[in-house]
């Protein structure tokens, strides 16, 4: 909208003014007093009537009145055009007010009142310009009124009798027809003043009437430079306000700029223009107070309308610096979480789904759920207090948030591993200053001590993973282009190259003849074993390929497999290609990132592990993990072959076992795959401990918490069973799947949970919580398509409710508890799922492009008080697959900083939302890498 441009002109002195009101005054009385004293008789005032209001007039006021009229139309003597919705192109008369000082308007100020006419009433052009005729007519009749008085006039000045004072009241008269002629003048109107005069007196009189005008014109031009001078300060004024106004604009558009680089959404946009137009309603009322103010006519009323539109200007920059600061609170918090899709548009699907996600979110009256309570960790240990060789990350000057942080530049990582790269296994510095490799140090974690920043690279001809279950039988061949195990386990029916697959028969070294047959000769070996009701979660030793694991989602049973990163090849990375659990890690120095008394079975086929070296240290360490009553299921040429190697590792294994407590239930040999297994069985209470003439291996020193597994060295020692009934271990868990529901037994009422409750309360209510969240809002409100998604982690896990909520569904969820958080890994177990111990300020132990969907709640503004960010935003990026999901709930400005790292990365962010200071973000990685290295470390 237009009022009108401003211009730099000069401000008018007050003595000027006051000079030009006196010449005014003085030349009217002059005229006055002459008419008076050469008129016989009076003559009535002229009577102008507007719409319904009469006003009365001297001649002063008449004469005044038609001066501005006549300068007004003066410029232009054509009819006037239909003008159009450019306020710059108005014709001088379409706009006519009613008031009887209107005429005194300048042309400016009537382009102003068209548009404010035209803006708040809402009026077409058209309309518009008929009022304006209508308008026009009436000053057309009003001033031919005028002009008809004026010939009056003439007729009754010319019946004097008096030769000298007819000439006089000629004289006066002749006044007053000018005046009436200065109104005519546009129309083309023209009166004969004097027909029946003579020649002689005509010229006089002409001559005289003509130095009146001349004098006339000179005072109007004085009267209209006054004018134009205080219209300029009015200008001045007005100009003054929209430097004001624009400085505002000019903010207001840097921060539409800026919320716009983060991602507008279609709300914020909306909320904008309706901010805009509020913005410009102020503008267009306060500039007509502004006019109304200044047109009082005297120098007084202009000094005060001077004040007031300082008073006003000042008014109006606070209510807009107050409104620019509502506007930037709301689009701040709408920014991080408002319906945004990838190029700042809100797609349909998101719309449908906002309530779904303001019911979803973690607080608040709709989340069933409070939050963490600071007085439950008095109540709960952490692995970061029970391990005595925790490695402290604290935070290095920084949270990630620096000036360049939306705009980060990524590479690709310059490493030797290349599309393999796992930053904790892969260090080769430190791996260059290990003093020794016996205990397999090697192959264990050594991260570094900065988390890496660029991004691993993805093999050529890399295809989006086939789903579940086909990926079990067969995947891409270039997703893990790695040819030479088949090449060296082909015969034993590990993998195979099929064309453009990797194929995988289900065979293993100890089951060439498929999986299957394997598990149930298992079961029929122990039939109490029950394989998906009694016996739930399996630890899967030294895994291959993970062919056992994978089959035994058959029976109902969750395993979690691992194998080192060793000369087999990514054997861990095709089981999770595959869709199948697994980790890479080995059994060496250092305890296992997995609870004591948690697996209901360890399994090991051939999976080259000393058992019986150096005092048992490894075999002792899954006595640690397993529980109470559980089975160690060993099948390795030692418990069926006569080889003399063989037959003095089973000695040194009898031995061992008998040492330990450990039972051999049973030895089964499978005829149809030639081998035969070893069933152990851990005791269920201490007698046996106590009963022994030995001690070897020694039992623990009560200060050595089984607990305490995050970077804690072995220890070759054997922990007490618990004996009280109410300690965890001292029974089984309740058979699968009623243990998913049902709180464990040793979950004390007395003890706060972490959420405040009692704890037994705690587990109920976070169960059911996330069971809401997934079924009103991730099932349908996220655009997940479910059935693309098979392999989850949960990067923040507390009680296991998110991966309990997911139970019908084809997936498995990796819960990862942090080492800073209350350890509630044993819980997760108890309930029939499983998970491990992590610090995200480390890389994970994972190939990359594993993860199909990670979610994250609260993890991240828990972690920025340790440790950048931006290293675990990058180490996301390398565990999720090309097309895989990123869900985060947390606080709005941790979910902000995530947002604009996942952009900086060009993943697609389909979805931010916040409500009461926390936020949801759902996006998804994209297919784009880096075109440059980073240097080499």
């Amino acid at each position: 909208m237009a009022i009108g441009k401003p211009r730099n002109n000069k401000r008018s002195s007050s003595t000027s003014y006051a000079s030009t009101i006196s010449t005014v005054v003085f030349i009217a009385l002059c005229v006055l007093g002459v008419w008076i004293l050469t008129s016989n008789s009076i003559m009535p005032p002229q009577t102008t009537t507007r719409g319904t209001t009469t006003t009365t007039t001297t001649n002063t006021n008449t004469y005044s009145s038609s001066a501005d009229t006549r300068v007004a139309k003066s410029n232009d003597r054509k009819d006037p055009p239909a003008f159009e919705d450019n306020p710059g192109e108005l014709p001088d008369d379409a706009i006519k007010s009613d008031d009887p000082h209107g005429d005194e308007k300048s042309q400016e100020e009537q382009k102003s009142e068209f548009e404010i006419q035209k803006y708040s009433d809402g009026e077409s052009s058209t309309g518009a310009a008929n009022e304006a005729d209508g308008n026009t007519d009436k000053q057309e009749t009003e001033q031919e009124n005028g002009g008809g008085d004026g010939k009056n006039g003439e007729e009754n000045s010319q019946g004097k009798e008096s030769g000298e004072e007819q000439e006089q009241q000629k004289e006066s008269e002749s006044q007053v027809s000018e005046e009436s002629t200065l109104t005519l003048n546009q129309q083309g109107v023209h009166t004969n003043e004097n027909e029946n005069r003579g020649t002689t007196q005509q010229g006089s009189e002409n001559e005289e009437t003509k130095q009146t005008g001349d004098e006339e014109r000179n005072v109007i031009q004085e009267v209209e430079e006054s004018k134009s001078q205080e219209g300029e300060s009015h200008e001045n004024a007005q100009e003054s306000q929209h430097q004001i106004l624009d400085e505002d604009e000019q903010q207001r558009l840097q921060q539409q700029q800026k919320e716009e680089e983060k991602g507008d959404t279609q709300r914020g946009d909306q909320n904008e223009e309706t901010q805009h137009e509020n913005q410009q309603h102020q503008e267009i009322q306060e500039v007509t107070n502004k006019e109304t103010q200044q047109n009082e006519g005297t120098e007084q009323s202009q000094t005060a309308t001077e004040e007031q539109e300082s008073t006003h200007a000042t008014e109006e920059t606070n209510t807009q610096a107050e409104n620019q600061e509502t506007q930037q609170e709301s689009q701040q918090n709408e920014s991080r979480s408002g319906q945004e899709a990838t190029q700042g548009t809100t797609t349909t699907e998101e719309k449908a789904t906002e309530s779904n996600s303001v019911d979803s979110l973690p607080t608040g009256e709709n989340s069933g759920i409070p939050k963490e309570s600071k007085e439950s960790k008095k109540s709960w240990s952490t692995q970061a207090d029970q391990s005595e060789n925790q490695k402290e990350r604290r935070k290095d000057g920084s949270d990630g948030k620096d000036g360049s942080i939306y705009g980060y530049t990524w590479q690709l990582c310059n490493v030797t591993a290349g599309t393999d790269y796992i930053p904790c296994l892969d260090n080769e510095k430190a791996l260059r200053k290990l003093r020794s490799t016996k205990h397999y140090e090697h192959r264990e974690r050594h991260c570094p001590e900065e988390g890496p920043t660029c991004l691993v690279p993805v093999p050529e001809g890399y295809k989006r993973p086939i789903e579940w279950p086909k990926s079990r039988e067969k995947i891409w061949y270039h997703n893990v282009p790695h040819p030479k195990l088949a090449e060296v386990k082909g015969h034993q029916n590990w993998v195979k190259v099929t064309g453009e697959f990797l194929t995988f028969p289900g065979g293993g070294t100890q089951f060439i003849h498929g999986a299957l047959h394997y598990i149930d000769f298992i079961q029929q070996s122990v039939p109490d074993i029950t394989w998906g009701k009694h016996t739930r979660v399996v630890l899967d030793v030294g895994c291959g390929v993970a062919s056992f694991g994978g089959y035994l989602f058959d029976r109902d049973v969750l395993t979690m497999s691992f194998a080192p990163k060793d000369e087999h090849e990514a054997q861990v990375q095709f089981a999770l290609e595959r869709g199948i659990p697994a980790i890479s890690a080995v059994m060496g120095s250092q305890r296992l990132p997995f609870p004591s008394r948690v697996f209901d079975l360890v399994h090991c086929a051939r999976c080259r592990v000393p058992w019986h070296a150096e005092g048992g240290a490894l075999l002792l360490e899954l006595n640690r993990i397993l529980r109470p009553g559980g089975y160690f299921a060993w099948s390795a040429t030692p418990v069926y072959q006569k080889l003399e190697e063989d037959v003095e590792i089973w000695k040194a294994m009898s031995s061992l076992t008998a040492s330990m407590c450990w039972e051999l239930v049973t030895i089964k040999k499978d005829k149809l795959n030639s081998v035969g297994a070893a069933l152990y069985r851990k005791p269920k209470s201490n007698n046996c401990y106590d009963q022994r003439k030995h001690n070897h291996p020694p039992m623990c020193k009560s200060d050595d918490d089984p607990n305490a597994a995050w970077y804690v060295p072995l220890q070759s020692c054997l922990h007490r069973v618990p004996a009280d009934e109410a300690e965890r271990g001292s029974e089984w868990p309740e058979d699968w799947p009623r243990r998913l529901k049902t709180p464990p037994y040793w979950l004390n009422s007395s003890q706060m949970g972490i959420y405040g409750k009692p704890a037994p309360d705690d587990f109920a209510t976070d169960y059911e919580h996330w069971k809401r969240v997934i079924n009103k809002s991730y099932l349908n409100g996220l655009g997940i398509s479910w059935s693309n998604v098979r392999n989850v982690m949960d990067m923040r896990a507390v009680y296991g409710g998110f991966a309990a909520a997911l139970k019908d569904l084809k997936v498995w969820v990796m819960n990862v508890v942090n080492v800073d958080s209350p350890d509630t890994l044993p819980i997760i177990y108890e309930r029939g799922l499983f998970g491990i111990y992590h610090d995200w300020c480390e890389s994970f132990s994972t190939y990359p492009r594993t993860y199909d969907l990670l979610h994250a709640d609260h993890l991240f503004s828990r972690v920025k008080k340790r440790c950048k960010l931006a290293p675990l935003i990058a180490e996301i990026d390398r565990i999720v697959r090309p097309g895989g999901k990123l869900i985060v709930r947390d606080e709005s400005g941790a979910v902000g900083e995530v947002e604009n790292l996942l952009k900086s990365m060009r993943w697609e962010v389909h979805l931010t939302f916040s409500k009461d200071q926390e936020g949801i973000l759902s996006a998804q990685k994209s297919d784009w890498r880096p075109d440059s290295y980073a240097a080499s470390s």
